[in-house]
C-alpha cells in the first residue's frame, strides 16, 4: 500500500473509533475492510464546509457525509460561538424535519449545548421550519438549530443555524462558528450527557398558530377552495390547524403524499418546482366533484408555498405559478390592505417587486440571495424570493414561511372568487399597470462541481455582448460587489428589456441562470401577444446564454 493509501486508513479508522452511530460505524468498517480506497477518498478529501446556510450533504460516514459525528462537532462549534459572545445563559431552541437521522441530529445538538453549559429546548416533535423560527423569538433564545434538507434528495440532511434575531446566519458568524468547529480536536472532548434538555410541549406552536391571525384582515372572505399537498413533509397538521382556525374550507389532501416519508416515493425531487412532483396535485384536484379553486403545495419542511390554479389554456387544466407570480400577487394584496415598510427581495427575484412599491411610494431594498439577507432588511413588511419563497409577518417569522404564504394566496383567491375572478385575472391588472414581467430559469443540475465552475469562468472571461438579440448594456460581477451588495459568486447583464442573473446553487449542485423580460402592454387584449413576444424572447436568451456559458 502507498504511503498515501496509509494515510487515508489512518484518518478513516481514528474516524471510526470516535463515531457515536453504529449505521455509519458499520458502512466505514466494511469500506475500511474491503480497502475501497476510492470510496474512502471521496469521504476524507476534505470536510463538509459550515457556511451561512450551515451544513447540507448526502447522508454518510466520514467527514464529507452528514452523520452524527459531523453534527456534534457542529454544534459544540456553535456553542463555542455562543459562549465566546456571552450567551451562556441563553437557551437554544432545536427543530427538526421527518428525514432520515433528524430527530438523532436534534438530539444530539441538544446534548452537546447542555455540555457546554448552556439550555437547549427541542420542539416535541418534527415540525415546520417557520415554527422554529418563530420559536426562537418567542422564546427569547440566542439562536436556533432546524435540522432540515429542506427539497433536497433523500438521501441528504442539513443543519440550519439562526442566532437570537430569528434570522438565519450571515457573515462573519459563519466562519467564527466554523472556527469553532476545526477547533474540536475529538469529540472525547465534547461533553454529551444523556439528559437535561427540555423538550417542548404543544404551547410553542399554539402561539405560532395563534400569530397566523395576523396575517389576514379582519372579516376577510374565506371562501376559496383548495387542494394541499405535504409533498410527504411535516406541513399537513400546522396547515390544516391553520386553515381551520382561520375559517376557510378543509382542503382536500393529496393522499398519497400527506404523511411524512423520509423516501420521499412518489416524486424524483421533493421540489414542488421539479417536473412530476405536481402531478399527484394535479390528478386529485382534476378527480373533485367541485373544482377547487387553487392548488398549495408545500415542500418537505414547509417553509417554502407553491400555488397552481384553474387554467383551461394548460395541459391538463392546471398552471404551476412561478415564484415571481406568487410573490407580486402577494404585495399587491398587501398594498392594498393599507401594508406600509419596506418590500424587499432577492436579487434574483423579478423586478416587478420594484414596480409595485414604487406605484405605492413605499420603500423597495434588493439583497442578495437568501432569505438570510432577507430577513435582515430594516423595516421590513414583506420580502420574497423567487424559488418559493415568502415572508408576509416579518414580526413573526423572520424567514421564509410556507404556512403564512398559503394563509395569504388563498384569502387573496377567496376575495377575488367573491367578484368573479381570480389569480390570473390579478395577474393580467399587473401587467396592464406596470408591464408584462416574465420570468423563467435556465437550471443546470450537474454531477461534476467542476462543469459549474467551469462555466463561470467562460462568462467571465468572454461576456456576452447580446442575448437574443437584445444588446447587454452592463455586465456586472457580482463577485467584487455591485449597488451596495456584499461580494458574491455571481454575474448580473442588463439588457434592454431584460435582465439574467447567472449564479451557482447555494445548496444543490446546480447552476442557475435567472431571466427576466419586461414587455409593454397598452391594453388587455395586448396580453396574448406581449405573453408570446415574452415567451420567444425567454426562451432565445435561455439557448443564448447555454451557448455562452457552455452546458
Amino acid at each position: 500500500m502507498t504511503e498515501q493509501g496509509s494515510e487515508l486508513l489512518d484518518r478513516a479508522k481514528t474516524w471510526l473509533a470516535e463515531d457515536p452511530d453504529e449505521e455509519t460505524r458499520e458502512e466505514l468498517a466494511a469500506l475500511i475492510d474491503g480497502g475501497d480506497t476510492a470510496a474512502l477518498a471521496e469521504r476524507f478529501s476534505g470536510t463538509l464546509q459550515f457556511g451561512t446556510a450551515g451544513l447540507r450533504g448526502e447522508l454518510g460516514a466520514g467527514p464529507t457525509r452528514m452523520n452524527r459525528a459531523v453534527v456534534i462537532r457542529a454544534a459544540a462549534g456553535l456553542a463555542a460561538y455562543l459562549k465566546a459572545k456571552g450567551q451562556t445563559g441563553g437557551v437554544v431552541v432545536i427543530g427538526y424535519d421527518a428525514r432520515h437521522k433528524s430527530a438523532d441530529f436534534a438530539r444530539d445538538t441538544a446534548a452537546v449545548m447542555v455540555g457546554a453549559g448552556l439550555r437547549a429546548a427541542v420542539l416535541p416533535r418534527p415540525l415546520p421550519t417557520p415554527v422554529l423560527a418563530f420559536a426562537i423569538r418567542h422564546l427569547g433564545a440566542v439562536a436556533g438549530v432546524e435540522v432540515t434538507a429542506s427539497h433536497n434528495p433523500p438521501r441528504d440532511n442539513g443543519y440550519k443555524v439562526y442566532l437570537g434575531d430569528g434570522s438565519q446566519i450571515v457573515p462573519p458568524a459563519d466562519a467564527e462558528i466554523a472556527a469553532g468547529i476545526d477547533a474540536v480536536a475529538s469529540l472525547h472532548d465534547v461533553p454529551r450527557p444523556d439528559s437535561g434538555w427540555e423538550t417542548l410541549g404543544d404551547d410553542v406552536l399554539q402561539a405560532y398558530l395563534a400569530r397566523t391571525d395576523a396575517v389576514l384582515a379582519a372579516g376577510s372572505a374565506r371562501t376559496a377552495r383548495t387542494v394541499y399537498t405535504a409533498m410527504h413533509g411535516v406541513g399537513k397538521d400546522t396547515l390544516l390547524a391553520a386553515f381551520a382556525r382561520a375559517g376557510f374550507p378543509a382542503p382536500v389532501l393529496v393522499p398519497e403524499q400527506a404523511e411524512p416519508d423520509p423516501d420521499f416515493p412518489t416524486v424524483a425531487f421533493p421540489n414542488p418546482e421539479e417536473p412530476g412532483a405536481m402531478d399527484l396535485s394535479f390528478a386529485t384536484a382534476r378527480a373533485q366533484a367541485q373544482a377547487p379553486d387553487l392548488i398549495i403545495a408545500n415542500d418537505p419542511d414547509a417553509d417554502r408555498c407553491a400555488v397552481a390554479v384553474p387554467d383551461a389554456a394548460a395541459e391538463g387544466g392546471w398552471r404551476m405559478l412561478r415564484g415571481d407570480e406568487v410573490g407580486a400577487l402577494l404585495a399587491a394584496h398587501l398594498v392594498r390592505r393599507g401594508a406600509r415598510g419596506v418590500l424587499a427581495e432577492s436579487i434574483v427575484s423579478s423586478s416587478l417587486l420594484g414596480r409595485i412599491a414604487e406605484a405605492a411610494s413605499l420603500p423597495y431594498e434588493e439583497t442578495l440571495t437568501g432569505f438570510k439577507w432577507i430577513a435582515r432588511v430594516e423595516g421590513l413588511r414583506y420580502g420574497y424570493e423567487e424559488a418559493l419563497g415568502y415572508c408576509v409577518d416579518p414580526e413573526g417569522v423572520r424567514d421564509k414561511d410556507g404556512i403564512t404564504a398559503a394563509l395569504l394566496v388563498t384569502e387573496l383567491a377567496s376575495e377575488l372568487k367573491e367578484r368573479g375572478r381570480t389569480l390570473l385575472d390579478a395577474l393580467d391588472d399587473l401587467a396592464l399597470a406596470h408591464g408584462l414581467h416574465a420570468t423563467d430559469q435556465l437550471s443546470v443540475r450537474v454531477e461534476d462541481l467542476s462543469v459549474i465552475a467551469a462555466a463561470m469562468r467562460r462568462l467571465r472571461e468572454k461576456a456576452p455582448v447580446a442575448l437574443a438579440g437584445l444588446a447587454v448594456t452592463r455586465a456586472e460581477d457580482l463577485a467584487a460587489g455591485a449597488g451596495g451588495l456584499p461580494p458574491t459568486d455571481g454575474l448580473r447583464y442588463t439588457l434592454e428589456g431584460a435582465r439574467v442573473v447567472v449564479r451557482p446553487s447555494g445548496t444543490e449542485p446546480k447552476l442557475k441562470c435567472y431571466l427576466e423580460v419586461v414587455v409593454p402592454v397598452a391594453d388587455r387584449a395586448g396580453l396574448p401577444a406581449a405573453r408570446t413576444t415574452a415567451t420567444g424572447l425567454l426562451d432565445a436568451i435561455k439557448r443564448d446564454l447555454a451557448a455562452a456559458a457552455g452546458i
